[in-house]
């Protein structure tokens, strides 16, 4: 994806507030052997943007003055209550260092499954998206997970997916290297007890004979 940002020269709080004014959003873009460069955006085209999966887990092209480089969505300050970004903050990559990002996940095939077909499962999600590390060229937009072999009993653990090639999984220190991504959660049976009708019958047995 692209996107149009133009130089800031000004900063401080005064002047974001009249930047906002104007329909646009500061920012700043850091990393790299440059300085950090403050930017100015159209909130309007960044609010869509923003709605967009592929913004905030993909290299973006940023064109400043006519040069393109590319970055990273960061950060993203939002008002508390009202629809408008106050800040927004981009990273610059480097082509020839790693990456370390979060990769939506795609689920699909779960309604095809053994555990849903057959056994009448929920599938539950337990995470949406992987922390993964890989040179910026391989990142990958998401990450497809197939599960329509998902069987009542078992779950979906991170070694039992395909990741994209040169897409490495990061998980932390201290946490289990295999965790489980998709958990199948039988479905719930319901036994009914019988109406006790016995007792109501009486009564109204009783009810009759009296006069």
């Amino acid at each position: 994806m692209n996107f149009v940002a133009f130089e800031r020269a000004k900063q401080g709080t005064g002047a974001s507030r009249r930047l906002r004014n104007s329909g646009k959003t500061p920012g700043i873009v850091y990393g790299g052997a440059a300085e950090p460069q403050l930017i100015e955006v159209d909130h309007n085209a960044l609010w869509h943007a923003l709605k967009k999966e592929a913004f905030h887990s993909s290299v973006l092209d940023m064109e400043v003055a006519g040069k393109t480089s590319k970055v990273l969505l960061r950060d993203v300050q939002y008002h508390p209550y009202k629809q408008l970004v106050l800040h927004i903050d981009f990273q610059r990559v480097d082509e020839k260092t790693k990456l370390h990002m979060k990769v939506p996940l795609h689920f699909s095939g779960a309604e095809e499954s053994p555990a849903v077909k057959v056994d009448k499962c929920m599938v539950n999600p337990v995470v949406n998206e992987l922390d993964v590390t890989c040179m910026p060229s391989d990142l990958p937009e998401f990450i497809a997970v197939d599960l329509s072999t998902l069987e009542k009993g078992s779950s979906l653990h991170l070694k039992d997916i395909k990741l994209p090639k040169g897409v490495t999984p990061k998980v932390r220190g201290g946490q289990n290297n295999n965790p489980v991504l998709v958990s199948v959660v039988p479905p719930v049976v319901v036994v009914e007890t019988p109406a006790e009708a016995a007792p109501a019958a009486d009564a109204k047995g009783k009810g009759k004979g009296k006069k």
